[in-house]
């Protein structure tokens, strides 16, 4: 049997073709969620008409700081060890799936391996070779590189970061993103329910650990984004921890009192991208939001250093690296780096179910 572990937000849309191509095949899986992220996962398996977790691990809020997440992993290992039998239906040569660079990434490759199943990593390979960014994300990765037996890769370079690991290594060529934007792209031209700024506007997002980290590294974002707003009006979309740290560090009243910026609360995952099709360009530190303004051919500024995916460098996606030249010199030529809907051959997706379908024979 195959087996499913999430716990995310971004993990289920990446999954999400993987779960649909399953069902259409008529081939059973047993989706196991963590439960990392819960408030907005009912409206992605709304959005991509997946069922509902066939075992939850954990049913509290989200997991939104260090030490509830410390006691949330703990409990989910316990949990788990103890009823792998009933978490994975007694199989014993099954493939249990993992997705990914988050705590629940890692966790859901272990229970694999305590109940003596393969684990297969989709979207292995991705590095940014910095350990502190992102932070914890890239820690993560190397953990599950020593875990997985089979390794899916959107890439050649993303093959080539693994050759020091053991595992089988399949180039899906690219990332099962492109899938979830496939079946999303003919739902969201029928979206007509978004309010859209009268004026050109770009979208803002914003929420990895080392840009809300403390308060001076998050009151020079706030007033980067402050200055771009000075260019062009921003839809601000709120992550809850990103709200959390704004108010913690008096800094949501500041951005709210700019005219330019408005804040606006997270969308389900297929009006998300309805609002980015209409914008001019994305700012994010997001690696899903690099991925898919490189399949959508939207421009995107990247509020990081330094990014694991090669997606869209060199073409529509530019590193900041909180460079006021660089930003400004964005803000110029974006037009300058449109594109329109990406075409490629072959599904990702496809490609990880046949595989896993082959070597269960």
């Amino acid at each position: 049997m195959i087996h499913i572990v999430l716990g995310t937000k971004a993990q289920l849309i990446k999954m999400a073709p993987i779960m649909k191509i399953l069902t259409l095949k008529g081939i059973g899986y047993n989706y196991i969620s963590t439960g990392q992220h819960k408030e907005t996962i009912d409206d992605i398996l709304s959005n991509f008409n997946i069922k509902k977790p066939d075992f939850q691990l954990y049913s509290g809020k989200d997991i939104t700081s260090v030490f509830s997440m410390l006691f949330w992993s703990l409990q989910i290992l316990i949990k788990s060890f103890f009823q792998k039998n009933k978490v994975f239906k007694n199989d014993r040569k099954g493939i249990v799936l993992v997705h990914g660079d988050t705590l629940s990434t890692v966790l859901g490759a272990l229970m694999g391996k305590f109940s003596g199943l393969k684990v297969g990593h989709v979207e292995s390979g991705l590095r940014s070779f910095n350990l502190f960014q992102p932070f914890p994300e890239e820690i993560f990765r190397i953990i599950t590189f020593k875990i997985a037996d089979i390794m899916f890769c959107p890439g050649d370079w993303a093959v080539e970061n693994l050759k020091k690991f053991k595992g089988t290594k399949i180039n899906t060529l690219s990332n099962t993103l492109y899938d979830s934007l496939i079946i999303a792209k003919p739902e969201i031209e029928k979206i007509r329910d978004i309010r859209l700024p009268a004026q050109k506007f770009a979208i803002v997002t914003l929420h990895r650990f080392e840009n809300l980290k403390n308060i001076e590294i998050l009151s020079k974002i706030v007033d980067l984004i402050i200055k771009v707003s000075e260019k062009i009006n921003l839809i601000f979309i709120m992550h809850k921890l990103t709200e959390k740290k704004l108010i913690k560090y008096g800094l949501l009243d500041k951005l709210a009192s700019v005219k330019r910026i408005e804040l606006r609360q997270r969308y389900d995952y297929f009006r998300f991208i309805k609002l980015i099709t209409c914008s001019e360009f994305v700012i994010s530190d997001g690696g899903s939001n690099q991925e898919e303004c490189s399949y959508l051919g939207k421009p995107v500024l990247l509020f990081r250093n330094v990014t694991e995916r090669n997606e869209g460098l060199g073409s529509n996606a530019v590193i900041s690296k909180f460079d006021e030249k660089i930003i400004f010199d964005f803000l110029d030529n974006y037009s300058n780096i449109q594109g329109g809907f990406k075409i490629i051959d072959n599904s990702p997706s496809e490609l990880i179910v046949d595989y896993c379908i082959d070597i269960m024979k």
